[in-house]
């Protein structure tokens, strides 16, 4: 393969279903999204490589499986539902809104029980694609703009949450693998 063929191979969008087509480069090595500031770039792709991740651990479980509390640990449908909620409430703040009626509603619901696991990675798979969008918006130069987070109005950074998006993101993400291949063992 020549050069040119490894920076054509490298700068393609990958379908998260499919992260193999990056012949195993992560999303931040693929040369994507160049045309965003570095930190917000850095999001996007963290957001990339948690939808990636989700698909490869996640994909072939069972609904009984995405409900399951192996070991006492949370459902892998609390996690998800978590990261596509919690990604939607912080970017609310970092666009220096309240949130409405019907997020609040959703956090309520976070740990409710009898979900399907194709309702759930479609749930988690248009918040992720909402979020990249909205942090491609986002202009670099106000990165230091104050923001406040929640009824206490607690003080924080345009920086900060959309940082902390990523940082959210990539806990739950681990946490969700994690209980999937424990749930994979567990089928041996």
């Amino acid at each position: 393969m020549s050069d040119s063929d490894d920076t054509q191979h490298a700068t393609t969008i990958v379908d998260p279903a499919h992260p193999e087509a990056a012949g195993g480069l992560e999303p931040w090595l693929r040369a994507t999204h160049s045309n965003i500031p570095a930190v917000l770039r850095a999001v996007v792709h963290a957001l990339e490589l948690a939808q990636e991740d989700l698909m490869r651990w996640c994909r072939d479980l069972t609904d009984n499986e995405v409900n399951a509390t192996p070991l006492g640990l949370p459902p892998i449908a609390f996690h998800l539902r978590h990261i596509a909620r919690s990604a939607d409430r912080l970017l609310t703040y970092a666009e220096g809104r309240e949130l409405n009626v019907n997020q609040l509603l959703d956090l309520k619901g976070e740990m409710v029980s009898g979900a399907t696991r194709d309702g759930l990675m479609e749930e988690v798979s248009q918040a992720i694609d909402n979020a990249k969008q909205r942090v491609r918006v986002i202009r670099g130069g106000g990165l230091e703009a104050p923001r406040s987070v929640g009824r206490n109005r607690l003080p924080t950074t345009l920086a900060g949450l959309v940082v902390h998006v990523a940082d959210h993101t990539q806990r739950h993400v681990g946490q969700a693998v994690t209980t999937a291949k424990i749930l994979l063992a567990q089928r041996q």
